[in-house]
């Protein structure tokens, strides 16, 4: 056993350091990730990337601007209609918002995002399936570029 200084609140303390110490210690625990929250700053940076305000999409997406403030922050839990009212403001598919959501879950929870082709698509599909996915990513990029 060995003791090691450690700085808490700027007093320096010693303590006990070995191997039993380390047996004894817990796995580090994840923080909780929120869908809401998510959900919330997915939208909030789709809305910036455009240069719009609050205003403008609340009006366009007839929501009260106040809600669309607490859901982007992530204090209220909208619903699918409200979503997908949201996301047609924005113009951005519904199902665009939710995978960039579903890949910040993935991130968060320390699940590795595939970001190829399974072989056997690419064989199957061939040059079919990259001109239509660099279609969508070209008409992706134009949206939100508007």
């Amino acid at each position: 056993m060995a003791k090691q200084p450690v700085s808490v609140n700027g007093v320096v303390r010693w303590r006990d350091v070995g191997l039993a110490d380390d047996a004894q210690r817990k796995p580090k625990e994840r923080k909780m990730v929120v869908l809401r929250h998510e959900i919330g700053d997915v939208l909030r940076d789709v809305r910036q990337r455009q240069g719009r305000t609050l205003r403008e999409v609340s009006h366009s997406a007839r929501v009260s601007l106040g809600y669309l403030s607490e859901v982007e922050r992530g204090q209220k839990e909208a619903s699918s209609e409200l979503l997908s009212s949201i996301c047609s403001a924005l113009e951005v598919p519904l199902s665009s918002m939710l995978r960039e959501v579903s890949d910040r879950l993935a991130v968060a929870e320390g699940v590795s995002i595939p970001d190829t082709i399974p072989q056997e698509f690419s064989r199957e599909f061939g040059d079919d399936l990259t001109d239509e996915l660099n279609d969508d990513f070209r008409r992706g990029l134009a949206a939100t570029n508007r």
